[in-house]
Parts: C-alpha cells; sequence; structure tokens
C-alpha cells in the first residue's frame, strides 16, 4: 500500500500542519456544537478530505475522546474504518455532477441513520456541480434534517456561487510548511526502517509545494529508486532538479562580469539534460532567496536546508542590494517571456549576459546621478 493510503491520518491528532482547523473541530465536537454544513477549502492534497472523513467519523463515535478524536474502537468507528459504515456517503462532484446527481442525494436525506447519531455526505471538488446542480442543492444546504451534515471540498472556492458560501462554515486549509512535511516524512521513515538523509526529505518537501499526499507521492518514488534509501544526489537526480551549488557558481561568474563563464556554465548545465524554462525559473527563485537572505530578520522565510541557508547568507552579504533587485526583474521578465520566445536558447543567453553587464550598469547610474 503506498505511504498516501497507508499512513493516512485517522484521527485530528494525526493531522499535520492545519493545527487552527483541527482545534476548531475539536472544539465543536466538544461543546456539541456541530454545523449543519462545512465547506474545506484549499490547495490540493492538505487534509481537506481526510478531515471531512475525521469530522464524519467523530460525530458518530460512541466514545469520543476528551480531545475531540474519534476512538477508533466502538462500533461504528470500526465499521467506517473498514469500509461497511452506512451513515457516511462520499461524492465525487467532478463526475457527479448534474442535477440529477443532486436530487438523488436529496432523496437519500429521508432515511435516518440506521445506528450512529447522523449521516454524513461528503461532496469532493464541489465547485464542478452544475448551475442547476447548485440551485436544486440550495434549500437543502440551508435547512437540512436533524440528522444530516453537508461537507464540502474544493481547490477552487472561487468559482462558488455566494449563495453556497453563505450556508456553510467555511474552513481555509493552508499549504503545509517545508518542515512540517520533512519531519512526517522522517517519522515514515523511521517507521518502515529507510535509511533517509535530512536534506534529501527537505528537498521532497519543497517540490511538493505544500502538499502532504504529493511529498508521500515523491518520497514513495525515490524509496524504489534508492533501494529504501533516500539521499539528496538521488532526489536531485531523479527528480531533475536544479541544485542550490549550480546558481551559486553561476553567480560567481555574474559577479565577476564573465558572461562567457556564465554561458559555458549554462551549457554545462543542459547537457546534464535540464531544460531552459527550469533555469530561468530557478535563477527567479535564486535571486528572490538571495534578496531575502540580506537580512537576517527574513531568514526565516528561506525554507531551504541550514547548510544551504547559511551559504545564501553568506553569498548575499557579498552582493549589492542594487544588483539584487535589478537581477530579480530582469530573470521575471525573462521567465515570463521566455514560454513566447520563438529561440528560448538565444533569449536564455542574452539573460546572462545581460545580468553579467548589471554591475557596470548600476556603476554608470550612480556616477550620473552623483553629478
Amino acid at each position: 500500500m503506498v505511504s498516501a493510503r497507508k499512513y493516512r491520518p485517522d484521527t485530528f491528532e494525526s493531522v499535520v500542519g492545519q493545527l487552527g482547523v483541527v482545534s476548531t473541530l475539536r472544539n465543536a465536537l466538544k461543546l456539541g456544537q456541530v454545523a449543519h454544513a462545512y465547506l474545506f477549502c484549499g490547495p490540493r492534497g492538505v487534509g481537506k478530505t481526510t478531515c471531512a472523513r475525521i469530522l464524519a467519523k467523530a460525530v458518530n463515535c460512541s466514545s469520543l475522546s476528551p480531545e475531540g478524536d474519534p476512538c477508533n474502537q466502538c462500533d461504528s468507528c470500526r465499521g467506517f474504518n473498514e469500509g461497511r459504515s452506512l451513515n457516511i456517503f462520499e461524492q465525487d462532484a467532478a463526475s457527479n455532477n448534474s442535477v440529477d446527481d443532486i436530487r438523488a442525494l436529496i432523496e437519500q436525506l429521508r432515511y435516518v441513520p440506521q445506528n450512529g447519531k447522523r449521516n454524513v455526505y461528503i461532496i469532493d471538488e464541489v465547485h464542478m456541480l452544475s448551475t442547476a446542480a447548485f440551485n436544486a442543492f440550495l434549500k437543502t444546504l440551508e435547512e437540512p434534517p436533524a440528522h444530516a451534515l453537508f461537507i464540502l471540498a474544493t481547490t477552487e472556492k472561487h468559482k462558488l456561487p455566494a449563495t453556497i458560501l453563505s450556508r456553510c462554515q467555511k474552513f481555509d486549509f493552508r499549504r503545509i510548511q517545508v518542515n512540517e512535511i520533512a519531519d512526517h516524512l522522517a517519522h515514515i521513515a523511521q517507521a518502515e526502517t529507510i535509511t533517509t538523509e535530512r536534506d534529501a526529505l527537505q528537498l521532497i518537501a519543497i517540490k511538493a509545494d505544500g502538499g502532504m499526499r504529493d511529498a508521500l507521492s515523491i518520497f514513495d518514488q525515490m524509496v524504489n529508486f534508492g533501494g529504501r534509501k533516500v539521499t539528496y544526489r538521488n532526489v536531485l537526480e531523479n527528480l531533475a532538479i536544479l541544485d542550490y551549488d549550480e546558481f551559486i557558481a553561476l553567480t560567481e561568474h555574474l559577479l565577476k562580469q564573465d558572461h562567457a563563464a556564465a554561458l559555458l556554465h549554462l551549457q554545462k548545465i543542459l547537457d546534464a539534460g535540464h531544460e531552459l524554462g527550469s533555469v530561468q525559473t530557478g535563477l527567479v527563485e535564486h535571486f528572490r532567496n538571495l534578496l531575502v537572505a540580506q537580512s537576517t530578520a527574513t531568514t526565516d522565510l528561506l525554507e531551504l536546508a541550514d547548510e544551504v541557508k547559511a551559504r545564501y547568507m553568506d553569498l548575499a552579504q557579498r552582493i549589492d542590494p542594487s544588483f539584487l533587485l535589478g537581477a530579480f526583474h530582469l530573470a521575471s521578465e525573462a521567465e515570463s517571456k521566455l514560454r513566447n520566445s520563438s529561440q528560448p536558447r538565444l533569449h536564455t543567453e542574452l539573460l546572462l549576459i545581460k545580468l553579467c553587464h548589471l554591475p557596470s550598469v548600476i556603476q554608470l547610474a550612480d556616477s550620473a546621478g552623483k553629478k
């Protein structure tokens, strides 16, 4: 079984990175003030459906813990964990989005729970419902039977009608922090006796862009690639990620205004199999990191391994802020134009040449300003 399923949280205690959401739901359960409709919003893979399932299990749990977690021992919890619960219904709105699908769901509301307290209806990707389906759902969502609980989940809250939003308690799930993902991966690696490097886990977390499900999928891939050993170099190689060393070395050429060395370094990167788009995207992120690293007050914004963060801070102190700001602007502008360029290689080389001579341009501008 893949890690995303094997280690899927089954209590609020085990949910990673959503403390605010979890605390509110736990308090609602402990106080007996569970609403009739919830809307869980946020990026993919951050725990929306997982929390919906835990909440659905908890409202029917007969031995709720003092913290508000389902016990996973009572008949209701065991029935849910074994996939035989008659109180919880899940519907994927991406493939069941017609008005007839919603009418069929509304028809089910007539039936009271066979065992347990409430029937829970989880509708995933709810923004995919048709306009007619939303209209058919409105009245029921506003005044459902006492035994019904609706939990809607979506990655695109802005596509929902205001009439739906106003009838639900809304919870915004955030992207999970890099260190939170890395810590969770380390916990799984320990449980599975897998050898890992902390830098590798942090790189996986960065690549996952805040999504735990994506991070676990990449982690499984790396375990298979390295034979139960996850190393930084293996992650770089398998995911075709450009190492920070490449951008730091390229920056040294730029500071020396050696455009020949910069172009040769670009050729070395391309020969290793990396694409021009990855180079330009990486340059934008690289200059952003250097700007952030120039102040000790903002170094916590660097989602990097401690060793890499120290290297960025050291390099940033040797660079004029004016150069970094200009380089960041040029790289961002070039990245946005790369997709429509008929000669992307030439486009990238021109960027490097401009960056090489940027210090001279800044110096001339300063001299002209003083006159």
